[in-house]
């Protein structure tokens, strides 16, 4: 059991790399997805469930969090690892993407940021202090900095002056968060989609010397052109010896490509949230539930698939949970999701590492592109 916070590279195929986030309660093998538990719940799983699939690590979500039920019960409850019986690494954001996206009558300064809640409308004040000093509270294993994240398309000045403010906040949050043993505070690359801004930022957060990076404000409209270059961009510019994480992507085409690209960490509610409205990701690509083709199917979803959801319950009785809006159907559809979204990192982890990447990035879009036999 290590005491510290470590990251190792394992074996490169091209930009692409295999690694291990090392640190006291586990290790994360990279590349590497993490469910999002946004309440201290990953919805309609069970922890057992979500560690069994293949999860080293999940995202727990401060905004949320400090709203309901409040950092501080949870620190006098034990800390969110026990409150949520998680034992595993969690990472937290920092709050501020929630704050910018669902607050209500928010005001933005250089100290930080003032809102109301959006579930009593009671005022709260954000600042990247106080985003590390709840994160603590939490007992999170990795702290994420407060950011200003905008939305895209946006003007360059905007971009600019977010990027900016997000990087004297960075500095903050360092200065608050120390240098606690065996836990780690990331840096969020800004700049929209201009590159000289993104290449700016990510060269002084690095000059920071942080544990880990992440690239923020993607995946907020953009198409997936534009984020993959922000990538491309940004990548020669982040310490190669420290983890990368993409925030918030995604399908299981983005995760790909920004493998390809030198990512090794991801976060998405795309599984969980697909999987609660019928849709389910496959290597035969995606499907609908809902539709009444599946009404009379007596199919698994996927036979070969590891997941008892995929392999066991048929389309028809599936279909039925779907449309009757059963708990049930909920629970197993996202099941299946979050089943594949961890086969694909380890698939991608074990291609890294024989030098066969290129080959399976193929073989899995020719799957998707194919779709069932018939």
């Amino acid at each position: 059991m290590t005491t510290d916070f470590s990251f190792h590279l394992l074996g490169r195929d091209g930009a692409a790399r295999t690694g291990e986030v090392r640190m006291p309660r586990g290790v994360i093998r990279t590349p590497a997805f993490m469910p999002v538990g946004t309440a201290a719940t990953v919805k309609g799983m069970y922890p057992e469930q979500v560690k069994a699939l293949g999860a080293d690590v999940v995202l727990g979500n401060t905004y949320h969090l400090m709203l309901r039920p409040g950092a501080e019960r949870v620190a006098r409850l034990g800390g969110l690892h026990k409150f949520m019986n998680w034992p595993h690494p969690i990472l937290t954001d920092s709050g501020g993407f929630q704050v910018m996206s669902l607050a209500n009558l928010r005001k933005l300064t250089e100290e930080g940021v003032t809102f109301q809640s959006h579930i009593d409308g009671s005022k709260h004040v954000l600042t990247p202090e106080r985003s590390v000093e709840i994160q603590n509270l939490l007992g999170s294993d990795i702290v994420m900095q407060l950011d200003e994240c905008v939305s895209l398309p946006c003007e360059d000045k905007v971009a600019e002056k977010a990027m900016r403010l997000s990087l004297r906040w960075a500095e903050r949050c360092k200065t608050a968060f120390g240098d606690p043993a065996g836990r780690a505070l990331f840096g969020i690359v800004q700049g929209g989609a201009v590159p000289a801004l993104r290449v700016e930022s990510a060269r002084e957060l690095a000059a920071m010397d942080l544990k880990g990076y992440a690239i923020g404000g993607l995946a907020v409209g953009e198409p997936q052109d534009i984020m993959l270059a922000m990538i491309e961009t940004v990548e020669p510019h982040l310490p190669s010896e420290k983890p990368r994480y993409l925030m918030g992507v995604g399908t299981p085409d983005d995760i790909v490509e920004a493998v390809r690209r030198g990512v090794d960490m991801f976060d998405c509610v795309m599984p969980t949230r697909a999987g609660r409205h019928g849709q389910i990701f496959t290597r035969f690509g995606r499907m609908n539930l809902k539709n009444a083709k599946h009404a009379e199917d007596i199919r698994p979803v996927d036979p070969q698939s590891s997941c008892q959801a995929a392999n066991t319950y048929s389309r028809a009785y599936l279909h039925h949970l779907v449309k009757a809006e059963e708990m049930l159907g909920k629970m197993l559809l996202t099941w299946v999701n979050l089943a594949y979204y961890q086969d694909l990192m380890a698939g991608l982890r074990a291609a890294i590492a024989a030098g066969r990447l290129e080959d399976f990035i193929a073989e899995t879009k020719e799957g998707w592109a194919r779709g069932e036999p018939a």
